[in-house]
């Protein structure tokens, strides 16, 4: 038996020191080492030695597994040593190489001055309220006092889904919705996305956002309306900004005006940015037209409210010095890296 198990470790580091593969080796260990392998059963007969020749017979097939295991262990480490350096070499960096830079996104101008004037209302005590696109014509245009085949209409051409459903041309529809479902006092702000049939070009496009404002209260005057607003353009552009207001004439207002503000970026001597008059058109205003309040179920002779309603993408662009709207709609990050 002796003579077998050198036999057998003799064969077996032979076989192993001659692979060169991982299931090669593998094969050799339960060959020699398994549960049925020629190792395993020599020492199965063990039990027909005498007691003399079993401790050292048993001592010897330890020697031998021990022998043949770290053989097995030694080739196995080098073949994977090889493979690594084979895997290497098919795998070179080029570390002279530029390396792939991951591009973060930015918040978009449009976002980042909504949030702003979000902010400067809130902080002046009004809400935000939020109205559907897809708006009944009632609430776009009849209850703003702009009935059937007013000429206001044609001033908002705009794509209608049919005679009683459009994209809304404004956001004035949530100022109505607030004032049906809420009870004076009301102050609050209506942002959002609104649509009119525009050609596109520099400063015009069929999509757009707008913020609109409304107040509504007992005693509320013109006075109130222009101190909210010169506060807010105080806030939004800074202190040094001086504002104007010019009559106007809208359905939905009476009186009605356009307010303007100094140049931001001249500060009123005159530029390109404002044409060389030293003022730029902020927003269309005014106090709520009792017909308005009525459409609502509010008594005139009780409240009275003011308005105000400016597009944010001109604000965007006031605010920027942005020559042309379509920048902000492109998604070019060579623009929008800039904020």
């Amino acid at each position: 038996m002796k003579e077998k198990l050198e036999a057998i470790k003799e064969t077996a580091l032979k076989e192993i020191e001659a692979v060169s593969e991982k299931a090669s080796l593998e094969d050799i260990r339960v060959r020699y080492l398994g549960k049925k392998g020629e190792l395993t059963q020599i020492l199965r007969g063990m039990g027909a030695l005498s007691s003399e020749e079993r401790p050292i017979v048993g001592k010897l097939a330890n020697e031998v597994r021990s022998a043949i295991e770290e053989e097995i262990e030694k080739i196995s480490n080098d073949i994977k040593e090889k493979e690594k350096k084979e895997r290497l070499k098919s795998e070179v960096i080029d570390i002279s190489m530029p390396g792939k830079k991951q591009t973060i996104g930015k918040r978009h101008p449009i976002d980042l001055t909504l949030e702003h004037i979000k902010d400067i209302f809130l902080s002046m005590g009004f809400s935000v309220e939020e109205g559907p696109e897809v708006e009944k014509d009632y609430y776009n245009f009849e209850a703003l006092n702009i009935p059937k085949d007013h000429p206001a209409r044609g001033e908002q051409d705009t794509f209608y889904i049919n005679d009683n459903l459009v994209l809304r041309t404004q956001t004035s529809p949530i100022q109505i919705r607030t004032m049906e479902n809420q009870k004076p006092p009301i102050k609050m702000i209506a942002p959002g996305k609104v649509y009119r049939s525009d050609a596109v070009d520099a400063t015009h496009s069929p999509i757009f956002y707008q913020v609109e404002g409304l107040v509504i209260d007992k005693g509320i005057t013109f006075a109130d309306l222009k101190g909210t607003l010169d506060l807010f353009t105080k806030k939004m552009f800074g202190d040094n900004v001086k504002t104007k207001f010019r009559p106007h004439h809208f359905p939905f207002t009476e009186p009605s005006a356009e307010m303007d503000a100094t140049c931001f970026v001249c500060n009123g001597e005159g530029c390109r940015v404002c044409k060389g008059e030293g003022w730029i058109e902020i927003l269309g205003c005014g106090m709520v037209h009792p017909d308005v309040l009525r459409n609502c179920g509010i008594d005139p002779e009780v409240y009275s409210g003011f308005a105000f309603g400016f597009g944010l993408d001109r604000m965007v662009m006031q605010k920027y010095a942005i020559d042309d709207i379509r920048l902000l709609y492109e998604s070019d990050m060579r623009f929008l890296d800039q904020f």
